[in-house]
């Protein structure tokens, strides 16, 4: 009799297990995505190179945006090329700003390889390792 109560409190424990992982992941569907929207005028860095998982993800720059291996950063990248800590994009009144930091690849922007902060425009491409990002105007 012990046996089949130790089954069945066994057979309920694993379904509301199984309940539970339905119920989550079913909430958090459609609330993780690979890109995240920009204000209208917000320009975007979009992955234009690079891993699959990476590719045509779009990453409004309205505040300061990290790149690196670290799990920290805004935008990581995991390719033994990239810094934990690459490179940095801020806003800086209505231009925006790309520093390497003291990244041991460096960073490339336009092809010249960046060492010192430097302004960036509507249609630059930023090169870091095997990953190619594009600054796009909304």
């Amino acid at each position: 009799m012990v046996d089949i109560v130790l089954l069945v409190g066994k057979l309920l424990l694993i379904a509301f297990l199984y309940l539970f992982l339905f119920a989550a992941i079913r909430t958090g569907v459609g609330k993780v995505s690979g890109a995240r929207k920009a204000a209208a005028g917000v320009p975007e860095l979009v992955v234009v190179r690079g891993p699959a998982e990476l590719k045509g993800v779009r990453v409004p720059l309205n505040g300061p945006v990290v790149i690196g291996r670290s799990p920290g950063s805004d935008i990581v990248i995991a390719d033994d090329f990239i810094s934990a800590l690459h490179a940095r994009i801020m806003p800086q009144g209505d231009s925006l700003v790309l520093e390497d930091l003291g990244s041991t690849n460096g960073t490339v922007l336009n092809g010249a390889t960046l060492t010192t902060p430097h302004n960036l425009k509507n249609g630059d491409r930023i090169d870091l390792g095997s990953v190619r990002l594009e600054v796009k105007s909304s």
